[in-house]
Order: C-alpha cells, then structure tokens, then sequence
C-alpha cells in the first residue's frame, strides 16, 4: 500500500473512532456526613445489620416505606458503609424479597455473614402462600459485599411449619456466627429463641433445631464475640413494665452455652415499640446500631411503620459486661 494510501485509511479509522459512542463512566454513588442520630435522615430504616470487610464498615438495613397508619410495608434492603463513621455512601437497594422466587413480601430482619470469601445474606420474608404461609428465612449469595446477591439454594432454609412455634411469624430475625474451625451457627425467632448448626454449605442445616431459654425474650438476636465471651442479645419485652422492647443480653463461654442472662444493654427506643440490635467492632471501637421512630422524611413522620437507624458508642467493663448505652440524637458526636 503507497503511504498516501495508508495515511488515508488510518484517517478513516480515526474518524470512525471519534464517532462511534463512548462508554459512559458509572456515576459514583452519594455520600453524606453524619451529623447525629438518626443516621440516616433522607429515608426511613429499620432493623441494622452490621459487617466490617478490611477497612470498611458495611451496615444493611429494611427501608420501610409504610405511609399513613399502615403498620410495616418494607419491600428492599438497603446499603451502605463507611471507613471512618462519618462519611458515608449510600449503595442504595442491593435486593427484595421478590428476588426470592417462593416469596411475595417483607423484606424484614437480615444479616450479612462473610465466610470463605463469600457473603452469606440470611434474611426474613413473608412465604408465598401457594406453597407455604407466614414468615420465612431464605439464603441468598454473593462474592461481593455489595452483590448482587442471588438466592442460594431455591427454597426458604427455615418455613413456618419447620418449628412448632406459637404463631406465624415466630421464625424471623436470622443472626450468624463461625467458630474458628469453620462451624457456623444460626440463632433466629420471635418469641421462642432457636438455633441451629449450619452445614458446609451454609444453606442447610447438619443438626437439630433446639431452643434457648432467655428472660423476657422476644425477637432480634444478634450474636458476637469479644475475647472469650460469648454474648448474645436481643429484643426483649417484660409486659408487666412495659408493651415497648428493650435490648437485654445474655454471655456464655461457648457458642452453645449454657447462657447467663446479664441484664439491658439499653431501654425502649423513641417513638417505636419495636428495637433491632446491630453490633459490630471497628477500628478497635465497639457500636451499638438500632433503631428508633423519631424520624420525619417529607410529610410522614416518624412510626412504628417509619423508624430510623442510630447508632452509639458501647463499651464494657474489667469483667467483660456491657455498660448500659444512653439512646442519644448527638450519638457518635458526643466525646466518647
């Protein structure tokens, strides 16, 4: 080919390039600073979740969307995280109970498990009643924290009629824990506190369901570790004080127990009888996530349909028992 030829074509190639579409770059997601409780303040929240990856603080969430006097109405699982707990990024919807195939609603307590490099999204949901009924908990996974997340094995983990429970929601509020050998173990329930051992493949369960006994139990367990103590807590509601939860916990020197009841770690929340325990070590401090009813976002305010996740400092004593956490507005503002 003569130069003039080759110059010609390599022009044509240019312009072909100037012209064809370019590939437009993702648009970062929106960040905001926290300024106090509730956390969250452009949308209502519930039930927080929380999970560190490296540097990174994780925290998934029910968006509850209820309106009017409508009890809960809360159809996607919301995202977000943060390397510093005060600048943090909305990662918006990571899946909806539909997302499951045997569901129809209630997208409800969860919580995300990182294990083997996977990430496990143990969840609650209302049952498709074609072929079940009442509340469910489903399994779904991702090799991202962010997802996407898909169901693991096709069918609910937990059905109602799987434990003899007293009412149609009594398996709910799923929360997972892995002993340094591998062993995983799933604690869930409203009402009664159930749990299980998980097999190798983390949808299916190699061991009984039993039943643990604690005062005043009533839903949200959230099971941790600090040094050699076991802690487990929870939701609890003692009628004769009060129709409003608590969170209480309990402590053992196994994952199996036997559990000592320890008293509350904090009181009722504001404006919501409802109360969700999240709690999660990061950059050596301890948190407290749960949620309140103090929220207004346009012209709904705050309810038991519309609460708003917040957040505290917790700290413990030389024996390894939890001070008792104030509820605050200024939360992690406060010299702690």
């Amino acid at each position: 080919m003569r130069r003039l030829d080759r110059l010609a074509a390599l022009g044509g190639l240019l312009m072909l390039g100037a012209c064809a579409p370019q590939e437009s770059a993702m648009p970062s997601p929106p960040t905001f600073t926290y300024e106090g409780n509730p956390l969250v303040r452009d949308r209502h929240t519930a039930d927080p979740a929380p999970l560190v990856v490296g540097d990174t603080l994780y925290l998934y969430v029910g968006h509850d969307e209820a309106r009017g006097e409508e009890m809960f109405n809360i159809t996607e699982w919301l995202a977000y995280s943060t390397k510093d707990m005060v600048t943090w990024t909305d990662h918006g919807p990571i899946m909806r109970p539909t997302d499951f195939a045997w569901a129809q609603k209630d997208a409800w307590a969860s919580q995300v498990h990182e294990k083997d490099g996977r990430f496990w999204f143990y969840t609650t949901v209302e049952h498709d009643p074609a072929t079940s009924h009442g509340k469910a908990i489903g399994v779904a996974v991702a090799d991202n924290p962010l997802g996407p997340f898909v169901d693991a094995r096709g069918s609910a983990l937990v059905r109602n009629e799987d434990t003899a429970g007293p009412h149609h929601w009594d398996d709910i509020d799923p929360t997972v824990w892995t002993e340094p050998d591998g062993t995983s173990w799933l604690f869930w329930g409203n009402a009664e506190l159930k749990y299980a051992r998980l097999a190798p493949d983390m949808i299916s369960f190699s061991g009984p369901i039993e039943r643990i006994d604690l005062p005043d139990f009533e839903e949200g367990p959230w099971v941790f570790k600090r040094g050699d103590i076991y802690y487990l807590a929870y939701a609890s509601m003692d009628r004769a004080i009060s129709p409003d939860e608590r969170i209480s916990y309990a402590t053992a020197s196994s994952i199996q127990g036997p559990w000592t009841w320890r008293g509350e770690i904090t009181g009722s929340a504001a404006k919501s009888f409802t109360i969700h325990p999240g709690i999660i070590e990061f950059r050596g401090k301890w948190y407290l996530f749960y949620h309140v009813g103090t929220l207004t976002v346009g012209d709904q305010a705050g309810a038991i349909g519309r609460r708003a996740v917040a957040v505290e400092r917790m700290q413990f004593d030389e024996n390894g028992l939890i001070l008792p956490v104030e509820q605050t507005t200024q939360g992690l503002l406060l010299p702690r």
